[in-house]
């Protein structure tokens, strides 16, 4: 119970303030993520706030923030679009029909999540090598700049065209402020989170010097929305019918769910590992791996748009103090009742203020060390670095994040293959011995069989395994050819330490070959060790 609480708020104050500075800089982005994803801007919020609330009390970690995310956003577009083209050739047509495939596809996309939790699938993040992780917050915080220009543009009748003159120079100027605070405030004092103050200073230097200027609802209405006012849409018939609707096309659906899946929880665990890194703490991969899921089963239920963890918005939450539960559930109230009850005020938030708050989060979220480490570290890190953030930057961080792993477990692999060795000595019996040192693996097994002389050995052979390790069945067969090998010319093999579980599948891959292992699993370290205590004693 102590534990509980103490995850629950260690400062109620930083988390409740921390909690309403991250609930304002939701509503633009989930609003534009709904936008992204052809969908009325309400979908996104209420979706925000359901991923939020859930995470935030069951969620793998306190202070990390859920939401609405265009990394989802974009994975839904296309079955979005397509259903509404098949809602239209209908011979009773059903508006949104796409916005009602993804409320189904997310009840799928809830089971998949939680799934991987109930099957312990969220511990893999731990094996995210540390290239990949710089790489990725590298990517991210290009991302989350590039995100932020949009904003400088303004829908014309030619289309969205970029803010010139006055305009520019005002909208940067208060960017400038809202940097400005965010960076000497907390010199100043740390009472307060800097961005809520920034955003109400900028606020009410606009409103006050009555500044013509791109607000949070004007923002929405130029994208084609009707403000924060409204009311969700509902399924429109029966569920039976909707599914009727989706015959021909599961495999649009189940693939979609799959990716979303996949990118939710891949971001998600990213953003863990990084907040655990900021706030040296340890969440839990598989816990969140559940709470994602429950909350994109219950966005599905409900009409949310689903998402995943933020990572721009949790870095906001932990560098403003929001390092407990209470945080995030202040977020999701907040951004409800900024919906429902203050709608007027927060649509006269400048966006230039929440631009500035994203700008300062991209400055914080750059690895800017790797600049210097870069001619320090081994090559190969450092192309699995540059990579993994130029994918991140082209494609999405769920694709960057696996070639980053593929690439950095291909080159272990091969560095791996080429460090086995074979010391060679000859006993006094005649006995030929081939000391083995490195892993055996499925990358190591051609060098490994490069070390005997098969022709020209004597007749007793053995191989010593007291400094290698046999790691998979490629291993095993190879030990196993070499074996073969032998006998087919009429010499013995005896082999020598190896693992429990090693001379367990061997005989059970080839039973034949028991009389070839040494039975006993005495090593001649342990007694070096025990001649050393006896000595002492």
């Amino acid at each position: 119970m102590k534990k509980i609480l103490k995850n629950f708020s260690q400062n109620p104050k930083n988390d409740i303030l921390s909690g309403i500075t991250v609930a304002l800089a939701l509503v633009p982005e989930a609003v534009a993520f709904a936008f992204i994803a052809g969908i009325d801007p309400l979908v996104g919020l209420y979706g925000a706030f359901i991923m939020g609330i859930i995470t935030a009390i069951f969620g793998g970690r306190p202070g990390m923030i859920s939401g609405a995310t265009g990394a989802m956003a974009v994975v839904m577009i296309h079955m979005i679009q397509k259903g509404n083209e098949v809602g239209d050739s209908l011979s009773n047509p059903v508006d949104n029909l796409g916005l009602h495939w993804l409320f189904i596809t997310l009840l799928i996309v809830g089971l998949i999540q939680s799934l991987a939790g109930v099957f312990k699938l969220g511990k893999f993040v731990r094996l995210i090598p540390h290239s990949v992780m710089m790489g990725f917050v590298n990517g991210l915080a290009i991302v989350i700049f590039l995100s932020q220009l949009s904003l400088f543009q303004e829908n014309t009748i030619n289309g969205p065209q970029w803010i010139s003159g006055l305009e520019l120079y005002t909208m940067l100027a208060l960017i400038a402020v809202t940097m400005f605070i965010m960076y000497f405030l907390p010199k100043i004092t740390t009472k307060v989170p800097a961005a809520l103050i920034a955003i109400v200073s900028v606020a009410l230097i606009t409103i006050l010097g009555n500044i013509d200027v791109s607000t949070v609802g004007s923002f929405i209405s130029d994208g084609g929305g009707e403000g924060l006012k409204g009311s969700l849409p509902v399924f429109q018939g029966q569920i039976f019918d909707l599914i009727y609707t989706i015959e021909g096309h599961w495999d649009l659906i189940l693939s979609t769910a799959v990716l979303l899946a996949a990118v939710g929880l891949i971001e998600s665990l990213m953003t863990l590992n990084l907040v655990d890194e900021i706030t040296q703490t340890r969440g839990s991969g598989n816990r969140e791996c559940l709470a994602q899921g429950g909350a994109n089963f219950l966005n599905g239920l409900f009409g949310g748009m689903g998402g995943c963890a933020m990572i721009g918005q949790s870095i906001i939450n932990v560098n403003s103090g929001g390092r407990g539960r209470l945080s995030g559930i202040v977020a999701s109230v907040s951004l409800l009742c900024f919906i429902l009850f203050g709608s007027n005020i927060i649509e006269q938030i400048p966006i230039a203020a929440l631009v500035g708050v994203m700008f300062m989060v991209v400055i914080g979220t750059f690895a800017w060390s790797s600049f210097r480490i870069l001619h320090k570290i081994p090559k190969s890190d450092a192309f699995v670095l540059i990579t993994v953030s130029a994918i991140t930057v082209w494609q999405d961080l769920a694709i960057a994040v696996i070639v980053g792993v593929i690439i950095s477990a291909l080159v272990f692999a091969w560095e791996n293959a080429t460090m086995i060795r074979a010391r060679k000595r000859v006993k006094d019996d005649g006995t030929k011995v081939y000391e083995i040192w490195g892993p055996l693996f499925f990358g190591s097994i051609q060098n490994f069989n490069s070390k005997f002389d098969i022709q020209n050995d004597p007749k007793n052979i053995e191989i010593d395994f007291i400094e290698s390790r046999v790691s998979d069945h490629s291993g095993i067969e190879s030990i196993e050819n070499i074996i073969q090998k032998y006998t087919s010319v009429k010499k013995k093999v005896k082999l020598t330490h190896l693992s429990p579980e090693c001379k367990v599948l061997l005989l059970k891959a080839n039973p034949s070959i028991a009389n070839s292992i040494e039975q006993s699993i005495d090593d001649p370290r342990y007694y070096v060790v025990t001649d050393l205590i006896d000595r002492e004693v």
